[in-house]
């Protein structure tokens, strides 16, 4: 594979991940838009007009999202009613099918629960080399679980090696 483009969360200047409309809550599905979108930005420019293509997206995040978890198994052991808004949001592909609209993005998408960028390489691999994506983006995101750490992310853009 041929890597076209990479990004990270943070970079260099880094302070605050910027808000995503329609997720709330959690950190994870900004932290996981903003460093896919810096990537294919690097490689594509502004988000296109018209469809980039067979573009897969696979996440893997060994953690997924801790902030949207907690959230509901707080308002569960208080008794509170769980907003439905965060049942939509513990869902990784939520974040893969707003980028995938965005993008115009029309490759598979996958969602992977563990093993984290190895295992990810391995599956961009499997997709280019059956001919089920022109390109894939790889993203490998975890949110910080104890004081001390930052949430953090990286994307990079694959291609086939010809």
């Amino acid at each position: 594979m041929v890597e076209l483009a990479r990004a990270a969360w943070p970079e260099p200047g880094d302070t605050e991940l910027p808000r995503l409309a329609g997720f709330t809550v959690s950190s994870f599905n900004p932290l996981v838009a903003e460093t896919a979108d810096r990537c294919l930005t690097r490689w594509h420019g502004a988000a296109p007009l018209g469809a980039v293509g067979r573009t897969a997206l696979v996440l893997v995040s060994s953690s997924g999202d801790v902030g949207t978890a907690r959230a509901i198994a707080g308002a569960v052991a208080d008794g509170r009613r769980v907003p439905p808004l965060l049942f939509f949001q513990s869902n990784p592909n939520a974040v893969l099918g707003h980028l995938a609209a965005r993008w115009l993005l029309t490759g598979p998408v996958l969602a992977l629960g563990s093993g984290g960028e190895p295992v990810g390489l391995a599956e961009a691999e499997l997709l280019l080399s059956g001919g089920e994506a022109d390109l894939v983006l790889l993203v490998a995101a975890e949110q910080a679980t104890a004081d001390g750490e930052s949430d953090h992310a990286t994307a990079v853009l694959l291609a086939p090696a010809h």
